[in-house]
């Protein structure tokens, strides 16, 4: 008999000790992927696991760790990942036995009657007992919560993944905005530069008097005009440069003294990473990832809703001591035990139950809903980053033939002007369109490589980075 109750308590056990994770549920949103992707027809396999490292930068490099490493707001994500694990243990103790430990000690007066005598004393009992209270998951219902609880961790798991990937990308775009400030402030420089020298070719012929040859007043105006503004415009590009130091140092962490230096131009994009099949997109993006685990948890909540309806099977014991006075209290002949079972079987419950099962039915097609609209934004990113990608290489291609051919033309126009066949206005106007399309292209490779970095991060790529 002891054998059979003994069996039967490790079958008990063994039901409340195997909990897994939530069984995938992507197959709900597969169809809605496309056989190739629309905005290009490539469609290599595979994705890029060290897209940081593709820019060829040692120093972005090293700020993207420090930022993944360092900042608060990763560490506050870290800690909401451990919450959610500890979460896992705490959704599965209702199935664990427990143990208390009760000591009492009463003082108490009776009374005595005996025929017409009275008399009464005073007692001071004592108990010591170890309670145990244990409740076996037979049916699986404190499981099924346990494993909502995993997908629940794999979800923020998942984005945790997210918030670094999208950290390193905010690190890489910063970066890129500083190297463009300093490369634009670069341009102005350089425009003063050629409008300085410009006011005094201009200047010496007005003062010569040669109106015939360009030397005007209103020459003279116009040109230092353009000197002027220039030097408002190279104001300007240096509070840029300063406010995208700081931007990129609250990034990474540190005081926003706009101390850092940074790169003196956009680097150059290289080829695209491998897109893989828009499939593929479905098993590696973490938001994607995070919002399927939440619909599969849901599953698990409705499997325990349905399971509220089962019998309970409540099991107590009790072993200790009850004595008349304290200092007999571990004493063996005063032991005392108890074991009892019981079973609770939910008949009327006002409807609670089944608007439980209802309410998490709903919440499983939000959830539902939820990766559905996920999946879609996911696409929408990818075709709309590999679009961009190449039409931004065309407008660059474009817009260098355009600078070549704007040199041309101002160095042109500078020898006519100085040879006296050209006049002002023309030269004006080949240096600023000069100048213009200059600031055009260095906006443009930095608009592709924000576009590169939105592209990896549309992917889901990973990263390879040093972490603590």
């Amino acid at each position: 008999m002891k054998l059979y109750i003994c069996s039967v308590c490790l079958a008990f056990l063994s039901l409340s000790c195997s909990v897994t994770a939530p069984s995938s549920s992507i197959e709900k949103v597969e169809e809605m992927a496309p056989q190739r992707w629309a905005a290009t027809p490539e469609a290599k396999a595979g994705i890029d696991h060290n897209w940081v490292k593709r820019f060829k930068d040692k120093e972005l490099d090293r700020l993207v760790s420090i930022a993944i490493n360092s900042t608060p707001d990763m560490a506050a994500a870290k800690e909401r990942i451990e919450q959610a694990r500890r979460d896992i243990p705490l959704a599965g103790v209702a199935v664990r036995p427990t143990v208390d430990l009760n000591i009492s000690r009463n003082r108490n007066k009776n009374n005595f009657f005996i025929g017409d005598f009275a008399s009464s004393g005073i007692s001071t009992p004592s108990s010591l007992s170890f309670d145990v209270n244990w409740e076996p998951d037979v049916w699986g219902f404190i499981r099924a919560g346990q494993s909502a609880s995993i997908g629940e961790f794999q979800a923020q798991e998942a984005e945790f993944n997210g918030a670094k990937a999208l950290l390193a990308a905010n690190v890489c775009r910063a970066w890129f905005a500083l190297a463009e400030a300093r490369e634009q402030l670069s341009i102005a420089e350089k425009g003063l530069k050629i409008r300085k020298e410009t006011v005094l070719v201009i200047q010496q012929r007005f003062e010569q008097d040669i109106a015939g040859e360009g030397g005007s007043s209103s020459d003279l105006r116009l040109a230092q005009t353009d000197v002027a503004t220039t030097e408002a415009l190279v104001s300007q590009r240096k509070g840029e440069v300063d406010a995208a130091k700081r931007q990129l140092e609250l990034l990474t962490g540190r005081y926003p003294a706009a101390k850092i230096k940074g790169r003196s131009q956009v680097p150059t994009i290289g080829a695209a990473p491998p897109v893989g099949l828009p499939s593929e997109l479905l098993l590696r993006r973490p938001d994607i990832i995070a919002a399927e685990r939440r619909l599969a948890s849901q599953g698990k909540l409705i499997k325990q809703a349905k399971l509220a309806v089962y019998p309970s099977f409540p099991l107590t014991a009790s072993a200790g001591t009850s004595a008349p006075q304290l200092s007999d209290i571990l004493q063996s002949n005063f032991g005392v035990w108890s074991l009892a079972t019981n079973l609770a079987q939910p008949i009327l419950t006002g409807g609670r139950v089944k608007a439980e099962l209802e309410k998490r039915k709903s919440a499983e097609r939000q959830a539902l809903a939820a990766l559905q609209s996920t999946v879609l934004n996911a696409f929408g990113e990818v075709e709309a980053a590999l679009a961009g990608e190449r039409w931004l290489y065309k407008r660059i291609v474009d817009y260098k033939k355009a600078l070549k051919l704007a040199e041309e033309a101002a160095k042109a126009a500078e020898e006519d002007y100085a040879a006296g066949v050209g006049d002002a206005l023309s030269l004006f106007n080949a240096q600023r369109s000069q100048l213009d399309i200059a600031s055009q292209v260095a906006s443009l490779r930095r608009l592709r490589a924000d576009t590169r970095v939105s592209l990896h991060l549309a992917l889901g790529g990973a990263f390879k980075i040093s972490e603590k």
